[in-house]
């Protein structure tokens, strides 16, 4: 999609020699339209920790040449450090940023480990959401034994065999590949050297030894200073300012003190205001309240009052596309968004404390199907002006004739694949917009409201749009299962709908008979 911006974060097996660093990052630099972000070294761990960013082309071969130029510079059967490795370039993590889903950053980490495993011959296994398999999303499990621990092991044992490439080890290593959603790296340093305090607190904290959900954590000695390393994997969830507060009581325990902390690379503006509502308490705070971000939303000018947007003035032009279908897509993206909002105006309000975990997880699951919605708007143009130039396809002779009938049938199953899949998240929506309304903010339950009116005018409009595409193909075994499951989705829409309306009045004063 125009305008899409993915984020990369390889990490380097080596901090002691800047020179080579530097070699790695001008050779990302070189590569098309990329701006790098920010470079963290780290002596202690010898590892340094480039972020860039870019179109989804570009930052695909970045990351490549920046793995094959690491594999050219660093070996590691000479390198030491604190932190866990087994490659020279030792994992790679792909990031949807803006305009881009979760599945564009799978395909890019899909493609990138075939061609580093096939063409440059190093081992490349597949993590968190582009792992192949269930035991492979944890980037420990697959890390386990570190470079020479893994030198024999994927030789030996079938289940370290890498995702592609050979099952031997050279002195570059393994490399892991993956997507996955923004992870802020982020280090608190004590007021002692014991690394055994460290250790115990970073048992306290991490998920898999019992404390907070979506923290990994180890404990080790930088600089003389014990220090609890923590890669927290959703600050939204987990935000910072209660693994922080956890670490503090614990380490009072032991007499001790939080010296300071440290960021490593970058994180989302969103944690650190999060943190800021927390410490400051700041209850009615809103992201507007900062001054940049105001600024921000002026500057771009996104919205400007009483002049619709282009889509709508491209849809009220004299030509076929955008056309309902897109329009349906459209309204669905609004839906969506009226939902987060929700969520956005409950999360971080002390009232509704003991509901944020299950809003947090409503919001990101609204903000997937928003991007989705987003998406559809250009597949249905796409998928529509395609099916006109199949029309258009020559009909002279019976081959001919024949040719351009198989096509057409094809091109109307795409342009109904689009509607139907924009029927379905309308659905899906429709019942995260009834949880909001029936846990959200009380001030806030209209817009839940409004959403659900628009996640059903999403709905019929996209079915339309199927119905309309599919006329006279009722035969092909694709296009019946489409209205088939289409038929019972209406159904359940409509006993939605009215599930929503009941939970209106319930939390309401509203008089919703005449609705």
């Amino acid at each position: 999609m125009e305008n899409s911006l993915i984020e990369c974060i390889p990490n380097f097996s080596d901090a002691v020699r800047p020179e080579i660093i530097q070699q790695i990052v001008e050779t990302i630099q070189n590569v098309g339209n990329i701006n790098v972000l920010d470079l963290h070294s780290d002596l202690d761990h010898n590892r340094s920790v480039v972020t860039f960013i870019g179109c989804p082309e570009d930052v695909e071969e970045a990351a490549f040449q920046a793995i094959k130029k690491a594999s050219e510079l660093i070996d590691l059967n000479i390198h030491r450090g604190g932190h866990p490795r087994i490659g020279a370039t030792d994992v790679v993590p792909f990031v949807p940023i803006q305009n881009a889903s979760m599945e564009d950053c799978i395909q890019i980490a899909r493609r990138l480990a075939q061609r580093v495993g096939e063409g440059l011959g190093i081992p490349a296994y597949l993590y968190e959401e582009a792992a192949q398999t269930p035991e492979r999303q944890n980037l420990e499990t697959i890390r386990r034994g570190q470079y020479e621990g893994l030198k024999d092991a994927i030789r030996t044992d079938p289940s370290r065999k890498p995702d592609f490439g050979p099952s031997e080890l050279g002195p570059a290593g393994a490399t892991v590949i993956g997507a996955r959603q923004p992870l802020i790296a982020f280090n608190v340093y004590l007021t002692t050297g014991d690394i055994k305090i460290a250790q115990n607190i970073a048992r306290a904290v991490r998920h898999s030894s019992g404390g907070f959900r979506f923290v990994k954590a180890m404990g080790i000695l930088v600089e003389g200073h014990a220090q609890v390393s923590m890669n927290l994997t959703s600050y939204k969830q987990t935000p910072i300012a209660r693994v922080v507060e956890a670490i503090r009581r614990e380490a009072g325990r032991y007499g001790v003190g939080i010296h300071h902390s440290e960021l490593v690379g970058m994180l989302p503006q969103e944690a650190l205001l999060n943190a800021a509502q927390w410490y400051l308490q700041l209850d009615g705070f809103e992201p507007d309240q900062v001054l940049e971000n105001k600024l921000y939303r002026c500057a771009s000018n996104q919205r400007q009052p009483g002049k619709p947007n282009d889509f709508i003035e491209e849809l009220a032009s004299a030509t076929p596309t955008p056309g309902g279908g897109a329009a349906a897509a459209y309204s669905g993206a609004e839906a969506a968004a009226l939902v987060s909002m929700v969520c956005r105006l409950t999360v971080g309000k002390k009232k509704y404390a003991d509901v944020e975990t299950r809003m947090v997880s409503i919001l990101e699951e609204s903000e997937k199907i928003r991007n989705r919605f987003s998406e559809a708007v250009d597949k249905d143009v796409d998928a529509f002006n395609h099916y006109i130039k199949t029309v258009q396809m020559p009909k002279n002779t019976p081959e001919e004739i024949n040719l351009r009938d198989q096509a057409l049938e094809a091109a109307a199953l795409q342009a109904a694949r689009v509607p139907f899949d924009v029927a379905s998240d309308a659905l899906a929506l429709i019942k995260l917009a009834q949880t909001a309304a029936e846990i959200g903010n009380i001030n806030a339950i209209s817009d839940a409201g409004s959403a659900a009116a628009l996640c059903k005018a999403t709905f019929v409009s996209a079915a339309l749009n199927v119905r309309i595409n599919l006329i006279d193909k009722s035969t092909n075994p694709e296009a019946a299962a489409y209205l088939k499951n289409l038929s019972a989705m209406e159904k359940e829409i409509s006993l939605e709908e009215n599930k929503m309306l009941s939970i209106l009045k319930q939390r309401s004063r509203l008089e919703l008979n005449s609705l």
